[in-house]
């Protein structure tokens, strides 16, 4: 029995596959248009037909990609397979609509079902990815025990995380019925804060060494430049990125006297030291203009404004799970509720995503405009344009592509700004 609910899920699926469809489309043509005079030199001829190539293969292979997922997403729907897994997960537990652990157990292993059982069959992709698409282009430097080391990570990472907190937004569902939605924000904010703050102390260690960086002529360097511009600087790591790839980059994460600034070994091994303070000058700069701040806030926000409308669907849980089951149900729940809300809250996630991806590349601006202040803008061009060909990055993206994905304006709108 296919209700109104039914179509409406399959048609924001198949909108939503159309629109990234059409955004990837003009990517394609925009990738082959002149490089622009301020980006000449970047690549010689022969890096600039590799860099086109690695573009094609990332295009065709995230095209296949995403052709599987809303095909798997589909027939699950279509075949009600979210409602044979509510089943077996039911007949495991023995839940039958009445106990609030037996709900929680019943909720975390339907869940734990569908991700597991997504992450298996998305192996074969990954793997591909990796071993071949990013072994081919000279990228990748992670062994097979190392892929596999950090794939049960992962999954154990995830397994008592989600645990934790989906069981505490069901137990929270469950015993405060109306006031759920700003009980769960507040849980989803606290849980945000603390990530935010501990991730590169707790979380980051489990994948990645990181060792202060040593003293010498770059910590000279970069001290000498957090005293001219009052930082103060207590947490400078060096991340071991090598071990699975030649990409380099730094990031400036943490809050209070959390923070930390990490940069990846491959920026120590292949940049000089003024392009180095540069980089870091553009992370001072997000701590400078407070930028961490103003994201956790909007993130937060967002939390808000998800979970207000995720209380909504929970009036019409019987609904849901009639559509999920195809025949008249009365097993609504939390957790059906939410797959359904998933798909339907698209349209809005898509416009935070766009606000969220506008106000950070205007963040990437004031960074790179207070290294600039600084005296350093040209060091730092020279380093955006090493990390550019180093990953082999497109030059030309289209604008469409920018507006809906980009959270770092291109390499020449920074440049162009840098040297306005």
């Amino acid at each position: 029995m296919y209700t109104t609910l039914f179509y409406l899920i399959i048609a924001l699926l198949v909108a939503e596959f159309l629109l990234d469809s059409y955004l990837d489309y003009k990517n394609r043509q925009a990738s082959t248009s002149p490089i622009p005079d301020e980006l000449k030199g970047i690549y010689d001829d022969e890096k600039y037909e590799k860099e086109q190539q690695y573009f094609i293969a990332k295009d065709k292979f995230g095209t296949i990609q995403g052709a599987f997922s809303l095909i798997v997403i589909l027939l699950m729907f279509t075949f009600f397979g979210f409602g044979f897994v509510d089943n077996l997960a039911r007949t495991i537990t023995g839940y039958t609509n009445d106990g609030l652990w037996l709900s929680i157990a019943t909720g975390l292993l339907f869940l734990g079902i569908l991700y597991y059982a997504d992450e298996i069959i998305n192996i074969p992709f990954s793997a591909y990815y990796t071993f071949s698409i990013e072994e081919r282009f000279g990228f990748n430097k992670m062994t097979p025990a190392l892929f596999v080391k950090d794939m049960i990570k992962e999954w154990l990472l995830n397994a008592v995380l989600g645990a934790v907190i989906i069981g505490l937004l069901m137990l929270l569902y469950e015993e405060t019925g109306e006031y759920f939605w700003v009980l769960g924000w507040g849980v989803m904010s606290a849980f945000s804060i603390i990530a935010m703050m501990f991730y590169t102390s707790l979380i980051l260690p489990l994948f990645n060494k990181l060792t202060p960086l040593e003293d010498g002529e770059l910590r000279t360097a970069i001290e000498d430049f957090c005293k001219k511009v009052d930082f103060k600087l207590e947490n400078l790591y060096i991340m071991d990125n090598s071990k699975r790839s030649t990409k380099a980059n730094a990031f400036f994460s943490g809050l209070g006297n959390k923070k930390k600034i990490v940069l990846f070994d491959t920026l120590i091994s292949n940049f000089t030291k003024e392009e180095i303070v540069a980089v870091l000058a553009h992370e001072v700069g997000h701590y400078k203009c407070k930028h961490t701040r103003k994201m956790l806030l909007l993130n937060l926000l967002s939390f808000g404004l998800m979970f207000f409308i995720l209380s909504l669907f929970f009036e019409y849980k019987n609904e849901i799970a009639t559509t999920l089951y195809g025949q008249e149900s009365t097993n609504g729940s939390f957790w059906l509720s939410i797959i359904v809300f998933s798909v339907l809250y698209t349209p809005i996630s898509t416009i935070t995503s766009v606000l969220v991806n506008i106000l950070s590349r205007k963040n990437e601006y004031e960074a790179d405009a207070f290294a600039k202040k600084e005296g350093v803008a040209e060091h730092l061009i020279s380093a955006l344009k090493k990390l550019t060909a180093s990953s082999l990055s497109n030059l030309t993206p289209h604008p469409y592509y920018i507006f809906f994905h980009f959270s770092h304006p291109t390499l020449l709108q920074r440049v162009r700004a840098l040297k306005k």
